[in-house]
């Protein structure tokens, strides 16, 4: 699976999904003064393998703000909340710290977390680095197209 971000002038970016050659989705992504929300989200499924809004369209599932509940993506959901968070902090927070605040976050929204480690933290903040500085790059009309699949 294909996703293509065009970096665009205004409030919003842009993302298309794109299956077996078909655009199956296209969404407008608000911006916020880093990577688009959909890219933490390619980000964290990516290097974790776990099933979330990417992975549910992935199998296939329609793309919408409303998706119904599912445990896992609820709990990837919640990651890349604490991901952004550090984001918008400079990425600096300390994994356990991160960890910590997911815990906190997940019981907030009864949500079962995810198994994880401080090293899971510290491979998904490398990647969003990897990401940041690729989108970055991106000039306003351009595209970065990053592949997706769920091994």
């Amino acid at each position: 699976m294909e996703l293509i971000f065009t970096k665009k002038e205004g409030k919003y970016d842009h993302l298309a999904i794109w299956k077996d050659g078909c655009l199956s989705a296209e969404i407008d992504c608000p911006k916020q003064g880093i990577i688009p929300h959909d890219m933490v989200h390619f980000g964290v499924e990516h290097i974790l393998q776990r099933r979330g809004f990417i992975g549910r369209i992935h199998a296939g599932e329609e793309a919408s703000f409303q998706m119904q509940g599912e445990a896992e993506s609820d709990g990837v959901e919640r990651l890349v909340e604490v991901f952004q968070a550090d984001g918008w902090s400079g990425w600096q927070s300390a994994a356990q710290d991160m960890l910590d605040l997911y815990q906190v976050t997940c019981a907030a929204r009864s949500c079962p977390p995810l198994s994880l480690a401080t090293e899971d933290i510290e491979q998904v903040r490398e990647e969003l680095l990897r990401l940041s500085a690729l989108w970055q790059a991106v000039a306003v009309g351009q595209t970065l197209t990053l592949q997706f699949d769920l091994n």
